[in-house]
């Protein structure tokens, strides 16, 4: 195994780990910028369980994710509950 291979820990971990790629590009913009674009790119391109799954590991405190991906939490669409 690499040891350049990200580290998936948790049940939700690959996603943590996406989420923070997303944010570590988006850092290099203006926090504003970086903000509308993470949020932004989450709501287009991930499919809402994704988002339901983010927001689970967000609820239950964010651990592991980048300061920019809880800043831009609360312009990502929360999906609808699964039935």
């Amino acid at each position: 195994m690499s040891h350049d291979a990200p580290h998936f820990s948790g049940p939700h971990g690959k996603l943590v780990y996406m989420a923070n790629q997303i944010a570590k590009f988006m850092e290099s913009k203006p926090h504003d910028e970086g903000v509308a674009g993470l949020s932004s790119h989450i709501n287009d391109f991930w499919e809402p369980r994704m988002r339901r799954h983010l927001f689970e590991v967000l609820d239950a405190g964010g651990t592991g994710l980048r300061p920019l991906v809880l800043d831009a939490a609360a312009k990502i669409k929360r999906p609808a509950e699964a039935a």
